[in-house]
Formats: structure tokens, C-alpha cells, sequence
């Protein structure tokens, strides 16, 4: 038996598309979500902030998951092209990830 770690971050949405954002993961493809959890990702929620255009996202996700491991898989850089071009991403498409600290957790 594993522990699952809890991993936040933002991320930042150009600005208008909010809607295309949330229509896009409406309909994410049946494929990338198995291997999400197949690399060890549990348990994976996005929030929008209209004010600011940013992106709150936490996952639970194994040991093994780690951003390497997911961030070599053609399915994943197929996504990031996807998205590419409505969020804030580097030159290999990956979005722009700003990671949270955790200051307070109640179970």
C-alpha cells in the first residue's frame, strides 16, 4: 500500500477563453484520462478564477507519478498541443505551471 501525495499548482489561461478551456476538458479524451490514471494520478480537480484568469488545480497522485514520467508520453504532449494555444505554455507546448504550497489541510 502507497500514500498518495496531494500536488497543487496554477496555471493561466489567455484571456476570453474560459469557456473554450472548460469545453475542451468537458469532452478530454477517454484515452489520455486512462493513461493519467494508469501513470499514477488519482484524484484531479481544476478550478477557474474569472478574475485573473488563472487555473487552481490539485491531484492526488501515486509516488511513481512523477512529472517526468508524464511528461514523456505522446498522449500528454498531444494534449499540450492541443491546448496550446488558449494558455500560457513554454516552447514545447506544456503549460506553464506554477506550483502551490500547502498551508493548511484538513481531512
Amino acid at each position: 500500500i502507497f500514500l498518495l501525495k496531494r500536488h497543487a499548482f496554477k496555471m493561466k489561461l489567455l484571456p476570453g477563453f474560459a469557456e473554450e478551456y472548460k469545453k475542451r476538458h468537458q469532452a478530454i479524451w477517454p484515452e489520455l484520462k486512462i493513461l493519467l490514471h494508469d501513470l499514477g494520478i488519482r484524484d484531479y480537480a481544476i478550478y477557474f478564477d474569472s478574475e485573473t484568469d488563472s487555473l487552481f488545480a490539485i491531484q492526488k497522485h501515486t509516488p511513481s507519478a512523477t512529472p517526468q514520467k508524464i511528461s514523456s508520453q505522446t498522449l500528454v504532449k498531444k494534449w499540450w498541443n492541443f491546448m496550446a494555444d488558449i494558455m500560457e505554455t513554454h516552447p514545447n507546448d506544456a503549460p506553464k505551471e506554477y506550483p502551490l504550497e500547502e498551508v493548511f489541510y484538513m481531512e
